[in-house]
């Protein structure tokens, strides 16, 4: 299990107030304005009233001290900092978790493959060709469908085209979908958010690039990597707009209690 660090905390969101900062009031009613790492619109996994889980960082540097981990979502826990799901990927890749990566000994972090950007994951073997690695954080839930991304992203779209070279190359590629919660069985690209994620998503399997998906067991105190997800390919045509209007039918009873200590 990858632990949140401590201490951690339990509240309430009060509101995601910009891209990167949100507000939370604790049990004990103290109100923080936490570090929100997730670059996404949080569209499902933001609603006020919701239990959070925050964290404290042990750097005394740090202008906002605490982070935003988690976040209930009816029945389960969603976690929303993107860093955990990669040190997640990389517990499990390094304990030869993911069956189709296990040949490979040695995983290089962020590793350049651009000008302009890096891998999630290099791995290489004697003997093998070298695996690029690319993990996504997918929060957003359809049902049981989670899809990717919750807002255009053209990082995203540039990192799958870079998957579709190296894997036409001849190299291995590789995307790793984690949905980081455990209520979902499938995981595919969200086309009505974002259709040039979608039709590079197609476009990259068919050059062959390899797209896994798994789930995440959340806990308000860490995450550790679920069960393995089917694809969905799509076109998924859900819009923002529409999945707003069926929020409270799809997910009914988003939490509004108080927080437990």
């Amino acid at each position: 299990m990858v632990r949140f660090p401590e201490p951690v905390r339990r509240g309430r969101l009060l509101a995601r107030r910009q891209r990167f900062l949100a507000d939370v009031a604790l049990a004990d009613g103290t109100r923080l304005t936490v570090h929100c790492a997730n670059p996404g619109s949080m569209l499902g996994v933001s609603t006020p009233g919701s239990t959070v889980v925050v964290s404290r960082s042990p750097n005394p540097a740090r202008k906002l001290p605490w982070s935003l981990e988690a976040i209930r979502v009816g029945p389960v826990w969603v976690g929303v900092h993107p860093v955990r799901a990669n040190r997640v990927v990389a517990e499990a890749l390094a304990a030869g978790r993911i069956p189709c990566l296990r040949r490979y000994s040695r995983i290089r972090a962020e590793a350049a493959w651009g000008a302009r950007s890096r891998a999630d994951f290099l791995l290489e073997a004697e003997g093998l060709p070298p695996a690029w690695v690319e993990v996504k954080n997918v929060t957003l839930a359809r049902g049981r469908l989670a899809l990717f991304p919750d807002a255009v992203t053209e990082r995203g779209r540039r990192h799958l085209e870079e998957l579709a070279r190296r894997a036409r190359a001849g190299e291995a590629a590789v995307l790793l979908l984690v949905a980081s919660r455990p209520d979902v069985t499938r995981v595919g690209p969200a086309d009505g958010i974002d259709p040039a994620f979608g039709h590079a998503f197609r476009e990259a399997r068919r050059a062959g690039v390899r797209v896994l998906g798994y789930g995440m067991r959340v806990t308000p105190r860490g995450l550790v990597l679920g069960q393995r997800l089917r694809i969905a390919p799509g076109p998924h045509a859900v819009t923002r707009k529409a999945w707003i209007e069926d929020a409270p039918r799809a997910q009914p009873g988003l939490p509004r209690s108080r927080p437990t200590p």
